[in-house]
């Protein structure tokens, strides 16, 4: 069904209903809610490319993705986020862009958006430090929203970030309890952003104690099962293996188990292992009771959230840009217990 059909059907005119589907304020409260149950009904949609003729807008967010294998965008994270982000943009009358680049291709992908007109805005994933990529969306005036933080840039910036540096002081805090003293690091790379912190929080829980940060029980990689196999059977090799690990990826941690079982070893008694569970849809740390204990957060709500904050941002341009910090929850689960006693 076409406009001028559901104008005829409700026995309105066609700039009426228009009003009302594109969310004008001068359509009365239950003229909208009569127009938009008769699109429900009768299954119709405003033509997009029609709306943003009349709009000045594209309606569609942009997500510009590097190729890269050494980047965290090639991890099931990234489906979580964006199924998130696609349930507010559908429920906003949004489509999705999504732009898969060479790597070093990015800023002229983001010029190229801009020059084209394709998208209101766009999510900038996976941060690094002191990130280019800010100061260039800031220049081109285009919206734009970061999942994540990047330390180093300064002026104002629509963002949602966990908190990672509390996350990671709080777990290690949590290994240190239990009597651990020997506790492992297994990070993403960090010249990402998220990485940074993490490694930031868990040093400050070691100096706190006034433990020795010790780097031959630290690692940082792209956050794989093979990164969390290949660095756990590392530091089970030391003269000093660590009774603990903090693990920075559910995938990870599943290599960290794999290593600690093929020692004969058991996770939990002989080797405790503390994750960051982003509470993936197909990838669920237990059921009742968690496999891992694990710092959660879930990445899609986070989707959800941060694709609102950016059609929020289109809609009010001259409004000061929201930002959202998250604190992860603790959950203990099978994977932890007390120090193991020195023979």
């Amino acid at each position: 069904m076409n406009l001028k059909g559901l104008a005829q059907k409700l026995g309105l005119s066609q700039t009426t209903v228009s009003r009302a589907l594109n969310g004008y304020p001068e359509v009365n409260e239950a003229t909208r809610n009569r127009i938009f149950a008769a699109a429900r009904q009768h299954n119709y949609a405003p033509n997009t490319r029609a709306k943003g003729l009349a709009t000045g807008r594209a309606h569609a967010i942009g997500h510009v993705i590097p190729v890269s294998t050494k980047h965290e965008m090639v991890n099931p994270v990234f489906g979580d986020f964006i199924a998130g982000a696609s349930e507010t943009y559908s429920r906003n009358g949004y489509d999705m862009l999504l732009s898969v680049v060479e790597d070093g291709h990015e800023p002229a992908a983001y010029q190229n958006l801009r020059a084209r007109g394709v998208v209101d805005g766009v999510i900038l994933h996976s941060p690094r430090m002191n990130d280019a990529r800010i100061g260039l969306l800031d220049s081109l005036g285009l919206p734009y929203a970061v999942h994540g933080r990047a330390s180093g840039h300064n002026s104002p910036y629509a963002w949602l970030d966990v908190n990672n540096r509390s996350a990671f002081r709080r777990a290690t805090d949590f290994l240190l309890d239990l009597g651990h003293r020997r506790i492992g690091l297994i990070n993403g790379l960090e010249h990402m952003d998220f990485a940074h912190r993490r490694r930031a929080g868990y040093e400050e829980g070691l100096s706190g104690r006034d433990i020795r940060i010790d780097t031959t029980i630290m690692r940082a990689d792209e956050m794989t099962e093979v990164h969390g196999y290949a660095s756990t059977q590392d530091m089970l090799d030391l003269d000093d293996p660590p009774t603990a690990i903090l693990c920075s990826s559910m995938i990870c941690a599943l290599g960290v188990r794999r290593a600690i079982e093929d020692r004969g070893l058991i996770m939990g008694r002989d080797v405790s292992v503390i994750t960051h569970d982003d509470v993936l849809s197909y990838l669920k740390n237990g059921d009742a009771v968690p496999i891992f204990t694990a710092t959660r957060s879930s990445v899609r709500d986070a989707g959800r959230r941060l694709a609102q904050i950016l059609i929020d941002q289109i809609a009010n341009p001259t409004a000061a840009p929201e930002t959202i910090l998250l604190e992860a929850e603790l959950m203990v689960g099978k994977s932890t217990g007390p120090a193991p006693r020195a023979d």
